[in-house]
Parts: structure tokens; C-alpha cells; sequence
């Protein structure tokens, strides 16, 4: 599910990368992790945050299936939903993507998926600021930037875009 040369850094670069945003939950919400792909940051969240009703989103069936194999592997409770996110119903609290989409096009197709005073939560990476700088959000009740450092782990970078209410 990760590129060939991934394998061997896939902790550093791609597990330790989703913990930061665990912190961003409020208790017992609803997540939904928009292209899930391998399951990050979606099982992580879901691993470090077990009070949170998780939802995975992934359009493509071969990755739909081995969500469903890792999540039957290691007995979480978490709903995978095959289909894109523009195409969906349901309300979340919070919606999470990593390394999906610019923030305009998250926006134009997961906005309605957000519960009013809802949060979509973006992982960026060091040019975050430049890019919510350079995004239209007359949709946004408020926006911010969060800079989260944990332990021995980089700086993560967090895009919140709250839904007015």
C-alpha cells in the first residue's frame, strides 16, 4: 500500500507522522479519514484514540480490502466506506486527510461531511502556511494552523478549518 522504498522507514515517516494529530480529538467524536489508503492516519487514530467512532473513506477496492484485513488482524471496530468522498453522506465531527488533495479541493469535496462547528484536520507539510494562505475560505468559520511536536518526533502540521455552526 506504501511505495517499494517506504518499507524500511515506513515508522519515521509514515506511522510517527500520525500520532501528533491524535491530539486534536475531542472525547468520543466521530472521525472520518478521507482516502485512506493504508490506514494512515486512520488505524493509528484509532489505535492511540480508542473512544473515537472511526470511518475510513477509500475509493479503491484493493485498498478497501487489505483496511479490512488489517482491521479484522488487529480486532478494531472501525467502518470502511468504499467510494469518494464528493459521492458520500453522513455527518462527522471531524474529517482527516493526509496527503490527498490541496485544501480548496478538500474542501469542495468533503465539506458537506462535516457536522456544523465541525473541524476538517489536514496533515501539511513545512509549506502549510503557504497554502492556507493561498486558500478560499469563505467556507471556513475559522482556521488555524497548528504546529504539534511530541517527544522525539518532527514537528507535524495541521491544517484545522472549522465549519460555522
Amino acid at each position: 500500500m506504501i511505495g517499494p522504498r517506504e518499507g524500511e522507514r515506513i515508522w519515521e515517516r509514515h506511522i510517527e507522522n500520525c500520532f501528533p494529530i491524535t491530539t486534536l480529538f475531542s472525547r468520543g467524536a466521530s472521525v472520518a479519514d478521507i482516502g485512506s489508503g493504508a490506514g494512515l492516519p486512520g488505524i493509528v487514530i484509532a489505535l492511540a484514540r480508542p473512544d473515537l467512532k472511526i470511518t475510513l473513506i477509500e475509493p479503491l477496492a484493493r485498498r478497501c480490502e487489505f483496511l479490512f484485513e488489517v482491521i479484522d488482524e488487529l480486532a478494531l471496530e472501525i467502518e470502511v466506506i468504499r467510494g469518494k468522498s464528493e459521492a458520500l453522506k453522513g455527518r462527522y465531527d471531524y474529517l482527516t486527510a493526509r496527503a490527498v488533495a490541496p485544501l480548496d479541493r478538500l474542501i469542495e469535496t468533503s465539506w458537506h461531511l462535516l457536522s456544523p462547528k465541525g473541524s476538517l484536520l489536514a496533515m501539511k507539510g513545512e509549506s502549510a502556511s503557504a497554502e492556507l494562505a493561498q486558500t478560499d475560505l469563505k467556507k471556513v468559520k475559522k482556521s488555524q494552523l497548528h504546529e504539534i511536536k511530541m517527544a522525539d518526533i518532527p514537528v507535524s502540521r495541521v491544517v484545522e478549518l472549522v465549519k460555522a455552526g
